[in-house]
């Protein structure tokens, strides 16, 4: 797999923008740390801008590729995902998914794709506050059932209780997903909600509110691919 620069950029309350650079290899998660044209050494984000708010975020988490998903990890829990997006591909700068302070020790993981890479990313935020990111890798057909990418638990037994109230998902699969992306499964194989998947190589993914559901314990975050 090969090494890619991946870039983003972070405004703050105060007016600053943090400019975050790393090379990292496709297909394995890494850090973004500052960039060093800007700043005296690669440097962790919270350690950077330590008690500073993000408002907004200029340019996301971006490789030319493409990226599975990101998030700001906070004492080993994801403490908020970030939209990603393709190098040269983007939409115009948005929002934070919330106020966002930041706190000493917080870094920004990313887990930026290969061309073929068929990691299924399937990114939440409930409406208790709780961010999550569910994946997993089709091989062939069949189902595939996500799951945590930090426990390794099911969507249920990490959100039981919880309603997704705002939601992405990434995949290069497309006309291979027999259901166009993740469906959520109740305990009875039911389909009660899910997310479309966009390929992160042509189009940046974006979080939607459509499709929100609550989580009971045995539910499932499915995909199922025809090959």
């Amino acid at each position: 797999m090969a090494s890619v620069t991946v870039k983003s950029q972070l405004m703050l309350s105060t007016g600053e923008l943090i400019s975050l650079s790393a090379t990292l290899t496709e297909g394995t998660e890494g850090e973004l740390t500052t960039n060093t044209t800007y700043s005296t050494s690669a440097t962790s984000l919270g350690q950077f801008a330590n008690g500073k708010v993000i408002t907004q975020i200029v340019q996301p988490p971006s490789a030319p590729n493409g990226i599975a998903y990101a998030y700001i990890e906070r004492r080993g829990a994801i403490a908020c995902i970030l939209p990603v997006a393709v190098e040269g591909s983007q939409n115009e700068p948005c929002e934070m998914p919330m106020a966002f302070q930041l706190q000493a020790g917080d870094t920004l993981q990313v887990l930026c794709n290969t061309a073929t890479n068929r990691t299924f990313a399937y990114s939440v935020i409930t409406g208790q506050g709780v961010h999550a990111i569910f994946s997993g890798t089709p091989t062939g057909a069949g189902n595939t059932d996500l799951t945590h990418i930090l426990s390794s638990q099911s969507i249920g037994q990490s959100l039981t209780g919880q309603r997704v109230v705002r939601h992405f998902a990434t995949s290069i699969d497309g006309s291979k997903l027999s259901t166009g992306g993740v469906l959520c499964l109740n305990d009875r194989g039911l389909p009660i909600g899910g997310a479309t998947a966009t390929n992160p190589i042509n189009l940046q993914p974006s979080f939607n509110m459509l499709g929100g559901y609550t989580v009971n314990l045995n539910f499932v975050a499915r995909v199922t691919t025809s090959s």
